[in-house]
Formats: structure tokens, sequence, C-alpha cells
């Protein structure tokens, strides 16, 4: 075969053309290519190096799978991300079944609505110690699911514009910004709830 793919050279779209045709090599070639983009992605949501493994590899193993689906719409390392953030979701719902409510349905109903929602309350309660508050905080930051608190942290306090932020977690801006708002909102509410608790 005179014509034969280099593999090295091609591009994805080639490669993915000779995959879905059954060229095995053509999608090692892929793997290779892209596996460190899909495991960083895995572990930046997991936080777990044998989990972030295990979840990447079980999206490749889908990506092959599936491959017949993909349809070029977008480039073939975004839907492999796309792959691979639905596992993470799905593993950290998993994980934190009773937190995960309907995330999904409040993103939906939320839409991209943005309100703005100081980080810090502006009147905290008298004699509430700044440590304290910090770590009011970080106890409400925690119960966020993983996307949530991400997304604030990313905007909030490393200050990036939400392109940029969607260009890190792979989704719209208008996904960012519905994250955002219920992120906000949910937070909003979790202070709220542990300042009533110490209250009480």
């Amino acid at each position: 075969m005179s014509n034969k793919l280099d593999y090295p050279s091609a591009s994805d779209e080639a490669l993915v053309r000779a995959a879905q045709a059954g060229d095995m090599s053509a999608f090692e070639e892929l793997v290779a290519r892209h596996r460190d983009k899909i495991y960083a992605r895995a572990f930046s949501m997991l936080r777990n190096e044998d989990e972030a493994l295990d979840l990447s590899q079980e999206a490749w193993v889908k990506g092959w799978q599936r491959l017949n689906q993909f349809q070029g719409e977008s480039s073939y390392l975004t839907w492999m991300t796309r792959i691979v953030i639905n596992l993470c979701l799905d593993q950290l719902r998993r994980q934190k079944r009773l937190r995960a409510e309907s995330i999904d349905k409040l993103d939906e109903e939320l839409g991209g609505v943005e309100r703005q929602m100081p980080v810090e309350t502006p009147n905290p309660t008298a004699g509430l110690e700044r440590a304290e508050l910090r770590q009011r905080i970080d106890a409400a930051m925690s119960q966020l699911s993983h996307a949530h608190r991400t997304v604030l942290i990313l905007h909030e306090f490393e200050g990036l514009e939400y392109k940029e932020v969607a260009k890190r977690m792979g989704c719209s801006i208008g996904t960012i910004m519905s994250r955002l708002f219920y992120a906000r909102r949910r937070l909003a509410g979790l202070l709220a709830g542990l300042k009533e608790e110490r209250t009480s």
C-alpha cells in the first residue's frame, strides 16, 4: 500500500477517518497524541491520580467504541474531552450522591443568568473573626460540586475571564455563566445556613 497513512504527520481528522475504517494504529496515534491532555482533565476534576488514570483509560475505550458517532462538528480532542468530563461527573455524583441533588436541572432552569454575589459577606456578624469567616467559606465551598467549586475558584479567586475559564474547563461561556450563577447562589445559601447553625 503506497498511500499508507504517515501517522505522526497526519492530521487528527485523517487519523479519525482511518480509525473509523478500522485502522487501530491510527487510533493508537490519536491516543498517544492526546492522552496527556485527557488525563490532565480527569485529574483536574478528581484530584486523585489512580481515579484519573482509570477514568481517562475508560474514556479512550468509550472513544473507540463510539468512534462512528464522531461527526467532526468539533475537534476530536474537544469530543474526547467531553467524554472524559462526563465520566468524571458521573464518578463525582456517585461519590456525593446526596449532595448532587439535581445540579443539571438547576443549571437548565437558571440558564445563563448572571448575578453578582460578594465572596465575603459585607456585614459579617459582630465579633466574627476573619479566620472564622475563612473557615466558614471553606466549609461551604467543600459542599459544592467539583465543577461549581472550580468555576468559582477560577473566576472569583484567580480572576480569570469567562472566556479563559470556558477554555480551561472545555465548555461554552454560557455554561460557565450558568455554573457561576448556580455556584454563587448555592454558596450564599450554605453560608447563611452555617451562620444560622452558629447562632441557634
